[in-house]
């Protein structure tokens, strides 16, 4: 196929176009005011419509000519005067006629009739685009090339559809293929080919800034990245639907929920670069944390406009775009849109339905905790102001009993579990049997999540001894697996016991809660022989797992002499002694049918627990997300949008007005703004840009991809610019095709 450009139309020197000359000065000097933004519009004034702005022409000369401060426009107080020049070109282009053009890629799309041609240039063709080829032929006396030969051909299509050259089998079969749809098999051979997605989703990558580290200084991997990569090669061999394959990248969780697909494709939002120091060492809290994010959501709003719809809105950031009827509210609208989300790695399942499961089990159990929270609402109202007066008193007495000193040797941690009925123990053996007397647990303190004192002590244990290392005959020390122990904050736990034993263990029944999950953890266990010698100094600690993090939490930690010491004793014991009597008040207050409600949700939670966790781990995708682990200064937003405002002139520290989710006002008779309910969710914002991207009449998005596929056949596109279909791109050399 020979490619003939179209002949641009001469302008003479004197004409003014109003893309060209009138729109730049308008944008810069008056839409401000008078422009798109409904909002912002002063005096009902539009002077970026034909149909407004042509019956205030004369007018519009008049006051941007006037020298009276009440007449003149743009009004002073804005800071902005047009030139001599500026105007002169306005009167100009006023005096003849005023003509407006509407630009090429906002036109509707409309299917052209097909040229008509003689009998034996019909021959010649093989589809309706050859028709448009042979008319522009005849029109500069050009003739067709000579068709290529089988061997020229099959190299140009296999290296087209798969970046690879064809076998010699291959050629002698096609050259040796003697039906009249050789060519057409030929062709559904390769587009079948699984290296047509892998050479057409290199294509696609492309476009998209896909790259497996991060950019920026520190260019970290992106470990997960593929997961999106294979997904694009897959959507190519699969033949997904367009309008499928860009709703998946840019609001696949909402609008495809339980499927993998929904998730992987939001990969095109975290494809392109991110910077690791402005997320990850600089809070959001300060400038430099808040330009990167400002700077991020710049990247998404850019690649999904020039990716989808090769609009180039990002010249809008600082300033209304000087060529395009966009304005900064525009871009900061559509800037809102991402302002919940952020690049980072999540889940998702492989397999059809999981996705759900894990959804349906995870929300059944934050159903039953908040009724088992219900029946502790149930005992605090009935303890009325007596309980009301203990938790306050406690409350006083944790203040007073402070930390005394505190070294960086926590104690012992165990591993994290998900349910408190999970059984852990820890165990010292002092090498000999020896006849004790006394045992004292020290508890920890850390800071984490507010716990303090008695971080991790278990809420049920018992303590056991045993002559022999294999603990087969355990002798019972100490019994609290019956009741639950009030936290000691970090008061010694000691009880006195007359015993020959060799090892001493603790066993946690019931564990006591860290967040969202539950630990067990002792900063000491010291066992006192006759004469209060401290004889598991040192000792040897075993127990079935630990967090092994130096010199914070190690299992050593448990017999180094080291623990936390309250500056108040008195006020340990009393607090103590308060958390007990609170103890005793709030066991009274359970009577047996709350016990048995308390027992059976707790035995569903661990049931639901049991069940969800096992069901496979989800996969890992580098894709937009909301929700993910805390990485230094980088938190997610749980799904609450930042704040978006204008920004004058793109100054993080200079906002202005607010902004509502919206996109680029294309539908002259639509808000640009989207109609989202009050209380809506934050995907409901990029659903809302998915389905106006894949609107039908849209005439950006299915000019653009066009346009990318000849481009990617033959070398050039339609469109030379094709991420710029606006006033400073190219037009198209073929503007009906």
């Amino acid at each position: 196929m020979v490619v003939v450009a179209f002949a641009m139309p001469s302008v003479h020197a004197d004409s003014i176009s109003y893309d060209r000359n009138i729109r730049p000065i308008l944008t810069s000097n008056c839409y401000q005011c008078h422009g798109p933004d409904a909002g912002a519009r002063k005096a009902k004034l539009r002077l970026d419509k034909e149909k407004t702005a042509r019956p205030v022409l004369n007018d519009l000369l008049k006051r941007i000519s006037s020298h009276d401060p009440d007449e003149i426009m743009p009004p002073p107080k804005t800071g902005k005067k047009l030139t001599s020049a500026q105007i002169q070109t306005l009167r100009q282009w006023i005096s003849q006629g005023a003509k407006w053009e509407q630009h090429w890629s906002l036109k509707p799309i409309k299917r052209p009739s097909t040229p008509k041609l003689t009998t034996s240039q019909k021959k010649w063709t093989r589809n309706p685009i050859d028709h448009f080829i042979r008319t522009k032929q005849n029109e500069l006396g050009l003739a067709p090339s000579t068709e290529a030969d089988r061997l020229t051909l099959i190299r140009r299509l296999t290296f087209d559809l798969t970046g690879l050259p064809p076998t010699p089998a291959e050629i002698d079969a096609y050259k040796n293929d003697n039906s009249p749809k050789a060519y057409e098999k030929l062709v559904n051979r390769l587009l079948a080919s699984p290296h047509y997605g892998e050479r057409w989703g290199r294509h696609w990558l492309d476009v998209v800034k896909y790259a497996d580290t991060c950019g920026y200084d520190k260019d970290k991997l992106r470990p997960n990245a593929w997961p999106y990569r294979d997904y694009v090669i897959r959507s190519f061999n699969e033949d997904k639907p367009y309008t499928r394959f860009v709703q998946e990248q840019i609001a696949g969780d909402a609008l495809f929920p339980g499927t993998a697909d929904g998730i992987l494709g939001l990969g095109f939002i975290a494809a392109g670069p991110w910077d690791f120091i402005g997320h990850v060492e600089v809070p959001e809290s300060k400038i430099d944390g808040r330009v990167a994010r400002h700077i991020d959501r710049d990247e998404m709003v850019s690649n999904t406009l020039n990716t989808f719809t090769s609009a180039t809105i990002q010249c809008a950031r600082c300033h209304d775009h000087k060529f395009d009827p966009f304005t900064q509210k525009h871009y900061y609208s559509l800037q809102s849109i991402f302002a919940a989300v952020d690049r980072a790695e999540r889940p998702y399942d492989s397999q059809p339905g999981l996705a759900k499961k894990k959804s349906d089990l995870s929300q059944r159990i934050t159903d039953l905790k908040k009724e088992l929270s219900a029946i502790d609402e149930e005992i605090k109202k009935e303890g009325g102001a007596k309980l009301a007066a203990t938790d306050k008193e406690i409350a006083a007495l944790r203040s007073k009993a402070k930390l005394k000193g505190k070294r960086p040797e926590y104690g012992y941690h165990s591993h994290i579990a998900k349910s408190p009925e999970t059984t852990k123990w820890v165990q010292v053996d002092m090498g000999e049997t020896a006849d004790i007397q006394r045992i004292a647990l020290r508890p920890c303190h850390d800071d984490f999540n507010n716990i303090n004192g008695g971080f991790g002590f278990p809420v049920r244990f018992k303590v056991e001894g045993s002559l022999t290392a294999d603990f087969k005959k355990p002798i019972l020390l100490f019994d609290q697996t019956k009741n639950d122990y009030p936290n000691p904050d970090i008061a010694p736990v000691s009880f006195q016991t007359k015993n020959k034993v060799r090892l001493v263990r603790v066993t946690a029944t019931r564990l006591a809660k860290r967040s969202t999950d539950y630990i067990f953890a002792l900063a000491e266990l010291e066992v006192f022989d006759v004469t209060e010698k401290n004889i598991a100094l040192k000792a040897k600690v075993s127990s079935p797992d630990s967090i092994e993090a130096p010199i914070r939490w190690r299992r050593t930690n448990l017999t180094d002499g080291h623990f936390p010491i309250a500056a108040d004793e008195k006020a340990i014991g009393a607090l103590q002694k308060a958390q007990a009597d609170r103890q005793t008040m709030v066991a009274k207050l359970r009577k047996p049918e709350r016990q048995a409600r308390r027992k059976k949700l707790q035995d569903q939670i661990t049931a639901t627990e049991k069940e969800l966790k096992g069901i496979p781990k989800g996969k890992m995708v580098y894709a937009a997300a909301t929700d993910f682990k805390v990485q230094g200064n980088f938190k997610p937003t749980k799904g609450k949008p930042r704040m978006v405002k204008v920004l004058h002139r793109g100054n993080i520290q200079d906002p202005r007005g607010d902004v509502r989710p919206g996109t680029l006002p294309i539908f002259t008779k639509e808000n640009f703004e989207f109609k989202l309910a009050a209380d809506h969710p934050e995907s409901a914002r990029r659903a809302a840009l998915a389905k106006w991207i894949t609107r039908k009449d849209n005439p950006l998005t299915w000019r653009s991809i066009a346009n990318r596929i000849w481009l990617w056949h033959f070398g050039q596109g339609i469109v030379e610019t094709p991420n710029d279909f606006g006033r400073m791109g190219l037009p198209p050399s073929h503007p009906q095709l």
